[in-house]
């Protein structure tokens, strides 16, 4: 009998869930019941997928309404009306267009107008399919209206928001936070009425007794609707079922491709390669999987076509039929992937393939699938309310101050301290966690499928302008419908936008460039000599300390090597202490025979440590002895996005009743399950790390062989785990010489000439889009600027603007001085108003008298700071007391086992926590040489001397090696004071005088000179 029923995702309205309605429904009797979110249909395939479990038939339909003024209500007789309703919303969210005060002529699908709506409109004529709602609070007015007679047209629409007072003032926060608006001040007309909530069958039934056949329209109304969508666990995909129109057409069409991809992936393949590939395609067949693959085929053959670079990774890469087909670059037979981690028997959904597009490129594919395939739509997700964002928008909602709610935000406040508003902002937060906030776009998910994406919901149209489903993965993967990742990623990008530069830069060199010859790639000794000296700053994947760290300790000098490295690294493995145990059984091959042998037999080249999510499915299958199906459930309940928690339960219950009926002792199977466990949501396909790995030594070939034009990619795509001060202290160490931007070098980006790297506009951090637009422009139409007033008749600029410009030296070039610059500026621009377009004629210019001006590297580096955001100097230069002495990064071998002094710049830290929860930092510095070393800060050491921000540190303390990797553990820190501010300080500048017109060009100081005893110095502190 509840035909207009809400959930949360009727977004800042509704207050529970689908699955807390079909609760409520079971409690009071209700066996029908209609789903009618407000503009969405996001609950709707979940909502009939659980309705079996509580006995209740499920009906699906919409709320239409403009804001939260009530149109109609659509309720969908089968699934062609759920169809209609959903397109009919699509049009209106997608046009951002009001919705019409009468619904149009649905084929399939009833129409419910609310009660006041008729008698607000004067509706007076109704189709047969067009009906008249009345709710509970209606019927007190409906004797009294000349409604009453249009008896066969009279249903129940008793709205359910609410279960109680609790949902109720939910509601009115939530109502609240959408208006942005005090509590205090929410109108009633932006709220529900309390009465709409959900009645036992037999109170209804009284509340309508007098008017029975209203009770009997609604009846006949839910009998005559069913909605029916395919749950079970051999339903059929709903993805696009063919590629080229039949399945035989499909499958002649993959066999070809795979013959004509053999001479370019295997010279001469053998018959291993011929009979995994017979297995493979045999395999994929009878699956049905063929259109999967072929879709996949023509997305990356487009990609190819357009010169776009992209990196086919995830279980995909387990494939022989995917490297044939280039999706992927990972040669499933050189690394013994594991064919069943992507394709088995037992798996119902297609395989996955994640493809990696650069982050400028994606836009363009998307589009392509888009205009390729007929039925497509992005995945939709959720987020939802978390407790940063519940306390500021419930701090506004009961007027608290920006910084009380910034405190509150950062827990920064014993509970005793609060005052009441601040209790009742945290108090009543816990009405709202976790409910949706608002819709997102998946990160990369694309549906393509056989019907009409409005088959299984509405869509919206974000701003990039591509139709996005209304629902998330997870109940997508449950009704059939799998994605298509297309991903977007930077190191692409840098890889792509370096081969540009080089072709710029050196077009001999590029001529002999090949960066798709992988094989030759991961042979080059110059490449693995970079791996093996850990040297890959800038380099997708294997930049960050932690990951040079670990290359260092395994010794990595290969691509093998690196795989393996790539999934090490991952969390799962680090934290069960299995990357300790595999860096001592790769050192020291002896241990390797501590791991049972069922482990050792199964993972030798992982020395019996489970490394890869292969490695569970291969535990599970041959130590544990559950099927391959049952060992997939085990890696896919671990993966995190599993839904069937009860299923993954028995499979684990079954894991370790097999383990006890084996014989193995139950420490032996707690041991194990708990490295099982450890991947839980972490754990890399071997296949993926071995895509990642292709990457990074293509990365690393251009780093080794075109070092700066890589960094100059790598600072304009956005750097990477680095600050962009740091890329460029890593060019200049490379042998570039880093200037400032200038008006007749740079570009909005960075831009390099030989070995003379300009820096970007784009690093002015209040310099306007424009104005740089304008300068480039100009620049290439008329050629470089003469002087500052051939810059002012050209660029039309604002004095703010110009200043910029002059403080940081941008026309040195020209041959000013820029202190004069400034003086001339100031006379020529001052109360001008700025016109937007060149001048016709130059103006005739007065020629002022300007005192001889002069600066200094302090006003220099110091104006670098404020605008760039850092200096081009050394920070060892800024110091106010020179250092100590000159210990560095070379000194540590020396010193191993000893205590050591030395300074060093702070690259970056990183806060972590002990198994008992006390802070300790570890930490990246470069030393007074630019060279690079490593530090580790213990709780004791955190908490007395904690990091102050970015500068220099001095530290003391002992130099450690573990499995050769050399750092520092400190003993005592102090953060080094820079000199004062010149430009608004007396200091002494001594030998820093800066002749008029050098500008940072110049080749950095080394700074200090003074060189510190070998011996054990004094602790500083």
């Amino acid at each position: 009998m509840y035909l207009n029923c809400h959930t949360y995702y009727s977004l800042r309205y509704g207050t529970f869930s689908e699955v807390e309605l079909l609760e409520l429904a079971r409690e009071n009797g209700v066996t029908r019941l209609a789903l009618t979110d407000i503009n969405t249909t996001s609950a709707g395939l979940n909502f009939v997928r659980r309705a079996r479990e509580f006995d209740i038939r499920p009906l699906l339909g919409i709320d239409f309404r403009n804001g939260i003024d009530p149109c109609f209500v659509g309720i969908a007789r089968n699934n062609e009306g759920y169809f209609e309703l959903n397109h009919f919303l699509s049009h209106h969210l997608h046009g951002k267009l009001p919705l019409p005060v009468r619904a149009p002529a649905f084929s399939h699908a009833y129409v419910i107008y609310p009660f006041e709506k008729v008698l607000l409109e004067e509706m007076a004529q109704f189709a047969p399919h067009e009906f008249i709602g009345v709710s509970v609070r209606d019927l007190r007015r409906l004797p009294f209206s000349r409604l009453v007679e249009l008896r066969d047209r009279l249903v129940v629409l008793q709205p359910v928001t609410f279960r109680n007072k609790r949902d109720f003032n939910a509601h009115r926060l939530l109502r609240a936070i959408d208006n942005n608006t005090l509590l205090s001040k929410l109108p009633q007309s932006e709220q529900a009425s309390p009465e709409d909530q959900m009645y036992p069958l037999e109170n209804l039934a009284a509340a309508f007794s007098e008017f029975s056949f209203i009770l009997e329209n609604t009846e006949r109304l839910m009998h005559d609707c069913q909605i029916h969508f395919d749950f079970s666990e051999d339903r059929r995909p709903q993805n696009l079922q063919t590629y080229t129109g039949s399945r035989e057409a499909d499958e002649r069409l993959l066999d070809r491709l795979c013959r004509e991809g053999m001479p370019y992936r295997y010279g001469e393949p053998g018959p291993r390669v011929y009979d995994r590939l017979a297995k493979e395609l045999d395999l994929i067949k009878q699956k049905g999987f063929v259109s999967y693959f072929l879709i996949n085929w023509d997305i990356v053959s487009e990609a190819r076509r357009r010169g776009f670079f992209y990196v086919g990774r995830g279980s995909g890469a387990n494939s022989l039929v995917a490297y044939l087909l280039r999706i992927t670059d990972v040669d499933p037979i050189e690394l013994d992937l594991y064919f069943e981690r992507f394709i088995n028997l037992y798996r119902a959904n297609p395989p996955d393939f994640d493809i990696d597009f650069s982050w400028k490129d994606r836009e363009a594919i998307t589009r392509y699938i888009f205009e390729r395939f007929e039925h497509v739509a992005l995945l939709g997700t959720y987020v939802t309310f978390k407790q940063r964002g519940i306390i500021r928008e419930l701090g506004k909602v009961f007027g608290l101050p920006g910084e009380e709610i910034d405190q509150l935000c950062e827990g920064r406040y014993p509970a005793s301290r609060l005052d009441d508003v601040a209790r009742l902002v945290v108090r009543y937060g816990e009405l709202i966690r976790d409910m949706p906030n608002y819709l997102s776009v998946h990160a990369g998910g694309i549906l393509i499928s056989e019907k009409p994406i409005h088959y299984f919901s509405a869509t919206h149209l974000p701003p990039k302008g591509f139709p996005t489903t209304q629902f998330d993965m997870v109940i997508a993967e449950d009704v059939g419908l799998y994605k298509f990742d297309i991903l977007g990623q930077r190191g692409l990008a840098k890889i792509e936008e370096a081969l540009e530069i080089i072709r710029e830069n050196q077009p001999v060199a590029f001529g002999r460039l090949d960066i798709h010859d992988i094989p030759r790639i991961k042979a080059d000794p110059g490449v693995n000599a970079l791996v093996r000296s850990a040297q890959c700053m800038g380099c997708f994947y294997v930049e960050s300390p932690a990951m040079r760290m670990l290359l260092c300790k395994l010794e990595v000098d290969n691509y093998l090597g690196l795989v393996a490295a790539s999934s090490i690294i991952r969390p799962g493995v680090a934290k069960s202490g299995m990357m300790r145990e595999y860096i001592l059984r790769h050192r020291d091959p002896e241990r390797a025979k501590q791991a049972h042998p069922v482990l050792r037999e199964i993972m030798p080249d992982t020395y019996g440590v489970m490394v890869y999510q292969e490695d569970v499915i291969k535990v599970a299958h041959y130590f544990a002895g559950l099927t391959l199906g049952e060992a997939d459930v085990l890696r896919r309940g671990m993966s995190g996005k599993f839904r069937s928690r009860d299923e993954f339960e028995r499979v684990r219950a079954a894991f370790m009743a097999n383990c006890s009926k084996k014989g193995y002792p139950d420490s032996l199977v707690r041991e194990i399950w708990d490295q099982v466990a450890s991947f839980a949501g972490y754990a890399f396909a071997k296949g993926h790390s071995a895509s990642y790995a292709v990457e990074s030594y293509q990365s690393l070939f251009l780093k080794a062989y075109h070092p700066l034009e890589y960094m100059v990619a790598v600072l304009n795509n956005g750097g990477g785990f680095y600050r962009p001060e740091h890329y460029l202290h890593e060019a200049r160490m490379l042998g570039a010489t880093i200037h400032a931007p200038c008006i007749n070098h740079s570009r909005a980006g960075n831009h390099i000439e030989g070995k003379e790297i300009y820096l970007g506009l784009m690093y002015l951090k209040d310099l306007e889009a424009r104005v740089v637009q304008r300068i480039v422009r100009q620049r290439e139409a008329g050629g470089p600027f003469a002087s500052l007033e051939d810059f002012l008749d050209r660029v039309p600029i604002a004095l703010e603007q110009l200043s910029i410009l002059v403080r940081i030296d941008a026309f040195r070039s020209t041959g000013g001085e820029k202190h004069q610059l400034l003086w001339q500026a100031h006379l020529l621009l001052s109360g001008g108003k700025v016109t937007e377009h060149p001048r016709l004629f130059p103006p005739q210019h007065t020629r002022y008298a300007i005192p001889h001006l002069q600066g200094t590297r302090l006003e220099e580096a110091f104006t670098q700071l404020e605008l760039l955001g850092f200096c081009l100097y050394s920070p060892f230069e800024l110091l106010a007391r020179a250092p100590a002495n000159r210990h560095g990064s070379s000194d540590l071998p020396a010193f191993l086992g000893r205590h050591i002094d030395l300074y060093g710049y702070l690259v970056t830290a990183k806060n972590t926590r002990t198994h008992k929860g006390q802070r300790m930092h570890f930490a990246t510095f470069t030393d007074q040489d630019g060279k690079v070393f490593d530090t580790v800060h213990f709780p004791p050491v955190a908490a007395r001397y904690p990091f102050r921000g970015r500068g220099i540190y001095r530290m003391y303390g002992k130099v450690v090696s573990e499995f050769g990797f050399l750092s520092l553990e400190v003993v005592k820190m102090e953060k080094q004071d820079y000199v004062p501010d010149p430009r608004y300080a007396e200091v002494k500048t001594g030998t820093r005088l800066l002749q008029a017109g050098q500008g940072s060009s110049r080749t950095p100081s080394p700074g200090v000179t003074s060189k510190g005893s070998a011996s054990l110095p004094k602790p500083f502190l």
